[in-house]
């Protein structure tokens, strides 16, 4: 089993990284292969709504996003990442999962989704529920822990004094491993659920 970590901080040894890394010591501990990227610091634009996606299957831009799409569709789980910049997820990751996610068209059903935020006070909430909006658009079910996965810590190095913060994404990572090893025995016994057409519809007509 394969789970990949975005972390959507500038600063890939900062405390977004720090919370993570208790994340990747359970996954490990889980007999779970993990990979951690760090895409806070790269150079990733927005969508243009150019929809090419529609016929090629992947974006027009061609950059981190193509690559992160092949490892997301080889993984059984996906964490996110992120500081919180004025109570929302930071811009570059939130440019990536918006182009990731809607111009990567293979099947996102079951693979296990999970959120991870920090903060120095305040905006956890709304940037957690954020992050979750991307899971729960593409059938993805996502991993709860012992509270929401948010960690305080302001300066470099902080988070570490905040030993609830980190105990929850701890809890965090061994309920993904759990829901992610029975979703695989439910698909060997199951399958997958049935699909319907998508219906689209909108407010006007």
């Amino acid at each position: 089993m394969k789970v990949l970590i975005l972390n959507g901080s500038p600063h890939v040894n900062g405390n977004t990284a720090i919370s993570l890394q208790e994340m990747v010591k359970v996954f490990q501990q889980e007999n779970i292969e993990v990979e951690m990227i760090n895409v806070g610091n790269k150079a990733i634009r927005g969508c243009m709504g150019c929809n090419a996606c529609g016929e090629t299957g992947k974006c027009v831009f061609n950059d981190e996003v193509n690559e992160i799409a092949q490892k997301f569709e080889q993984a059984d789980g996906l964490v996110l990442g992120t500081p919180v910049y004025y109570a929302c997820v930071n811009g570059t990751l939130e440019a990536l999962c918006q182009r990731l996610f809607y111009s990567s068209h293979f099947d996102k059903t079951m693979k296990v989704g999970a959120s991870v935020v920090i903060a120095r006070r305040g905006g956890c909430s709304a940037t957690f529920d954020a992050l979750n909006k991307f899971f729960t658009i593409s059938g993805m079910p996502v991993a709860s822990s012992q509270y929401w996965n948010s960690v305080h810590g302001g300066a470099p190095g902080d988070v570490n004094e905040d030993e609830e913060g980190l105990q929850t994404v701890r809890v965090l990572a061994r309920n993904m491993a759990f829901l992610m090893k029975s979703i695989a025995l439910g698909k060997e016994k199951y399958g997958l659920p049935a699909k319907e057409d998508h219906l689209w519809t909108n407010f006007i007509r």
